[in-house]
């Protein structure tokens, strides 16, 4: 088929999981075409097959805010007309899902486009009363509609009663790439240290201050270090929090980071403090790695988890170190938890399963 995949070039999930699904469907013999404001941080050049196209935005002066969901449409129909894409894969909600109906209607009515739910594109921004009913009418207006959760599933219909079955298809991981390297764990280091880390955006939603918080409490029991990889607007506001406990010199900040399936696997453990999570897409990267995962127990975590890590209540920093603790202090607990948490990711979240899925469904939509 020929698909064309709109996202956002950000390192959040729905950006990767998008820019991932590109590259996985273009492997398996598919047209790709990829669109966005930018190049995405995830993709890789020289893939046969996928090709990028940026959606360049007017910076008329009338406008305060520069119309980027008008751009983008013309910018989807240009490239439907070109490459003759069969359909349109927009991840996100807002506006991607509106600027798809809007292509359509501009050319007749002949487009056909999918939407995938991510989270806060329904959590957060579709929540906003100034985004609501545009929202809702072009989740009715797509083809097909998925989800990454069944939380995020519920909480689409809770939210905004829209009338077509919201289909789940989790995200998914390169358990390739994503995989246990030969660095021994804490227990067969000579020194013991344990190395904590987490990966995000920085935003408020994920509470990175409630991980270095859980990381103080932690390193006073065992002896740890804590990399926090990623940016965002909260990264001052942990380092902060680390100098106010104490433990700066055992927090490290490494900023954005194109090694990161080499880093992970390093790790004893990885730490997930937000507020929400529709999926956890760098949970399960952890988890492919062979990395056990403490979260807040908010949104689809559970169901990406399993019994392979342990949650705890919201805001509650002190169980996450206890939980921490417990783990890092048992040897042959901790090995059975790796171990099943590699698998977890291998049978349920592996590339090619989800993929195949959506190959399934972007061919019921054709058809």
């Amino acid at each position: 088929m020929r698909i064309g995949i709109v996202c956002y070039p950000t390192v959040g999930g729905s950006g990767v999981i998008a820019t991932e699904m590109a590259m996985a469907l273009a492997a398996r013999g598919h047209e790709l075409h990829l669109l966005s404001y930018d190049r995405p941080g995830r993709l890789r050049g020289g893939i046969p097959g996928l090709r990028f196209h940026e959606v360049a935005v007017s910076a008329y002066p009338l406008f305060r805010y520069p119309p980027y969901d008008l751009a983008l449409a013309t910018r989807m129909l240009e490239v439907r007309e070109e490459a003759k894409v069969d359909l349109f894969h927009v991840h996100y909600a807002i506006p991607h899902a509106v600027s798809a109906f809007l292509a359509r209607s501009m050319c007749g009515g002949s487009l056909n486009f999918v939407t995938t739910l991510h989270g806060t594109d329904i959590t957060v921004v579709g929540n906003d009363r100034s985004y609501m009913r545009p929202t809702r009418f072009a989740l009715d207006q797509s083809d097909a509609l998925t989800a990454v959760s069944r939380y995020l599933a519920d909480e689409t219909h809770l939210m905004f009663g829209v009338k077509q079955n919201v289909e789940v298809i989790y995200n998914f991981v390169d358990t390739e790439r994503f995989r246990p390297s030969d660095s021994p764990p804490w227990h067969r280091r000579s020194d013991e240290e344990r190395l904590l880390v987490h990966v995000s955006n920085f935003r408020p939603v994920k509470r990175v201050g409630d991980v270095v918080r859980a990381f103080a409490a932690i390193q006073r029991e065992i002896p740890a270090r804590l990399l926090l990889l990623g940016d965002g607007p909260d990264r001052e506001h942990a380092l902060a929090v680390a100098s106010d406990l104490g433990c700066s010199h055992r927090v490290e900040h490494l900023g954005m980071r194109d090694n990161l399936p080499e880093v992970l696997p390093q790790a004893d453990l990885f730490l997930s403090a937000s507020q929400t999570e529709s999926f956890g897409l760098s949970i399960l990267e952890a988890m492919s790695c062979g990395v056990p995962c403490i979260s807040t127990d908010v949104g689809g975590v559970a169901e990406v988890v399993g019994d392979t890590g342990r949650l705890v209540p919201l805001g509650d920093t002190d169980a996450m170190a206890r939980a921490a603790v417990d783990l890092l202090s048992d040897a042959d607990r901790f090995d059975t938890i790796a171990a099943a948490a590699r698998q977890r990711a291998i049978e349920h979240f592996a590339t090619d399963r989800v993929v195949a899925q959506y190959e399934a469904l972007y061919q019921r939509v054709v058809d």
